[in-house]
């Protein structure tokens, strides 16, 4: 097949959990600009149709949902939603997560904190694998791309945090990215003869435009390459995964981090 020809997803449809920011964004930026049909989800309805519409307008076929990924049926009638309108599911990227709440160290955090963070990061990343999966079976074709991070393979530095005003907690959300790095293998495993796919993605420091000023210059000191990550440094990890080019690539974590992990 052409190369170009292999990134081509005109006449597939995607869906992107936490699509209305940040990292989402750019995810589902790229998975339209390969020619897909994206519905952006997650429980902020209203961001997702405005992002909606300003893809749109930059010529993406983009639709915006509200989505609670914790809850079983609310998943599930997104699933629906996307193959009844568009007669299929294609690609699915589970990337809503991130901290319930503000982490705090071990003898000062509470097993509320602890499950609230694992329910929304590796709870909702499994009902939304496991409802792309039923539609993926019949059809034998399907790419599954979870999102983890470098912090669910590797435990925070303290000195990384050292006078910027931050604590570095995070036992529940390297807990939970950790566990959807092995998720993902296992899903791998148990639907590779279905012919999906099944990859996570693990950014480095991508600082926020809110992101305190102090951590991410600590954030460009301590990776080798010589600038910040941006979202759009994943939109290419996306493009291979979620497209015929990656075909044969499944059960893989790609780290995308700017040299971050090597240290």
């Amino acid at each position: 097949m052409n190369t170009v020809a292999l990134f081509d997803l005109n006449g597939r449809a995607a869906i992107v959990t936490g699509g209305g920011t940040h990292l989402g964004r750019a995810m589902a930026t790229a998975l339209g600009e390969l020619g897909a049909s994206v519905v952006i989800a997650s429980r902020r309805r209203e961001l997702c149709e405005k992002v909606a519409g300003d893809l749109r307008q930059a010529g993406i076929d983009c639709t915006g949902q509200g989505c609670d990924v914790t809850v079983e049926d609310e998943v599930n009638a997104l699933v629906e939603g996307v193959v009844a309108t568009h007669g299929r599911l294609d690609v699915m990227i589970c990337n809503a997560g991130g901290s319930a709440r503000p982490p705090t160290y071990i003898p000062d955090g509470d097993v509320d904190e602890f499950m609230s963070t694992i329910q929304l990061n590796a709870t909702g990343t499994y009902l939304c694998a496991q409802a792309a999966a039923r539609v993926m079976i019949p059809r034998h074709s399907g790419a599954i791309i979870t999102v983890g991070s470098i912090h669910g393979s590797h435990t925070n530095d303290k000195r990384f945090y050292e006078g910027t005003g931050f604590k570095r907690g995070g036992a529940a959300y390297q807990t939970a990215k950790g566990g959807i790095i092995n998720l993902t293998r296992h899903l791998a495993g148990e639907l590779g003869e279905y012919g999906i796919t099944a990859n996570c993605i693990s950014p480095g420091q991508i600082p926020r435009p809110d992101t305190h000023s102090r951590l991410a210059e600590r954030a460009l000191d301590a990776i080798p390459l010589p600038r910040k990550g941006t979202p759009d440094d994943l939109k290419g990890a996306v493009a291979l995964l979620a497209s015929p080019a990656g075909a044969w690539i499944t059960g893989h974590n790609l780290v995308v981090d700017g040299g971050w992990s090597i240290w």
